[in-house]
């Protein structure tokens, strides 16, 4: 195996880190995360306590949702004048439904090298054991915020002949739900993946409308991804669809 050269000067990295449990860390992600010069986080805290655990003391800089793209031209000058950085947002992949396409755009455009470092995501961790087809995934990410967008945003996905992925906040899991059952049908078989990767990890097989039952008034903790089955996945009654 060839000796990895990591990193490279002028070089935009992007890192994947854990979504839950620090053990899943990369070794290459975590060797790069010590050795470039500097670490662009979406919460300098959250991405301390990790660089502390790896042992290492690279200086963070902010980079979230509400100064990425003021922050850029410093970036890209960074850049463009030799240096190493690495790309990290609070958890799992960055620019997946998280800061970073606009940093990345802006370095497609400015001819800037830019290296993944992949790793930890929810969207791969979820398709892969919730026991729905995983040949065809429509990824929506988080829903848009006024309730008209959002339907229409999972309506038509679940219209496709694919598996819907949709990441979900604690607090908005029941009218998601909810909503998910109005425009898919009861029937339709689905699973609630939360906290995974951390010791109180759960999948939730059944259909949108046992789920419903199960999750409405429940206090919910932790991020959640829900995934729903595609029109063609509905199982006859008394099947377990997971």
């Amino acid at each position: 195996m060839r000796e990895s050269r990591d990193p490279q000067p002028g070089t935009l990295y992007i890192v994947a880190t854990p979504i839950g449990n620090l053990e899943d860390i990369t070794l290459r992600a975590a060797r790069l995360l010590g050795s470039v010069d500097k670490v662009l986080a979406e919460d300098t805290r959250r991405t301390r306590t990790l660089l502390t655990h790896l042992g290492h003391s690279t200086p963070t800089i902010s980079l979230h949702d509400h100064n990425e793209r003021g922050r850029i031209p410093q970036v890209l000058g960074w850049l463009q004048g030799g240096e190493s950085l690495a790309l990290v947002s609070d958890a799992g992949t960055p620019a997946i439904s998280d800061p970073g396409f606009p940093l990345v755009r802006a370095c497609v455009e400015a001819d800037v090298r830019i290296v993944p470092i992949p790793g930890p995501s929810a969207l791969i961790a979820a398709v892969c054991a919730a026991g729905l087809p995983t040949d065809r995934v429509y990824f929506l990410g988080f829903l848009p915020g006024r309730p008209g967008r959002a339907k229409r945003a999972l309506k038509g996905a679940t219209e496709q002949p694919a598996t819907t992925v949709v990441y979900v906040g604690p607090h908005k899991l029941p009218k998601t739900l909810a909503m998910a059952v109005e425009i898919a049908g009861a029937d339709r078989p689905a699973c609630i993946c939360r906290e995974l990767t951390k010791v109180h990890e759960e999948f939730d097989r059944g259909t949108l409308g046992e789920l419903v039952e199960r999750w409405t008034g429940k206090k919910v903790k932790g991020e959640v991804t829900l995934l729903i089955g595609s029109p063609d996945t509905v199982q006859s009654p008394g099947k377990n669809p997971g």
